[in-house]
């Protein structure tokens, strides 16, 4: 693993918005475009070193634009397989995928990847 390389940190942001009951269902589109501008603003607490997020959205939230420091990716289908692709092309650098999913944290760990939950990003 390269520990020089900017960590990039990965966020399933349906597992993310999902995680807290604030009417999020009513507007998903919305409810990610906030996690977005919250992690952009706020970056990853407790985290120093150069960062690089990646917002995963899906269904609803396609479509959701990127903003400096975060860059959002529209998965073609299911989020999770989305994530797993990006954890898979990393090569040997970082990677944090953030979500509570534990299937999704089972596929990225046998690929190398840490996670850590909801919890650990900006609210």
């Amino acid at each position: 693993m390269d520990r020089t390389a900017a960590l990039l940190v990965i966020v399933d942001a349906a597992n993310v918005v999902g995680s807290v009951p604030d009417g999020w269902w009513r507007d998903r589109r919305g409810a990610a475009e906030r996690l977005r501008d919250r992690l952009a603003s706020d970056r990853l607490p407790g985290r120093s070193g150069p960062v690089e997020i990646v917002l995963v959205v899906e269904g609803a939230a396609r479509g959701v634009e990127s903003v400096p420091g975060v860059r959002v990716e529209s998965a073609p289908g299911s989020g999770d397989d989305h994530v797993v692709a990006l954890v898979a092309g990393a090569g040997d650098r970082p990677v944090l995928v953030v979500t509570a999913d534990r299937g999704l944290r089972r596929r990225v760990t046998e690929l190398g990847a840490d996670v850590a939950g909801p919890r650990s990003v900006p609210r």
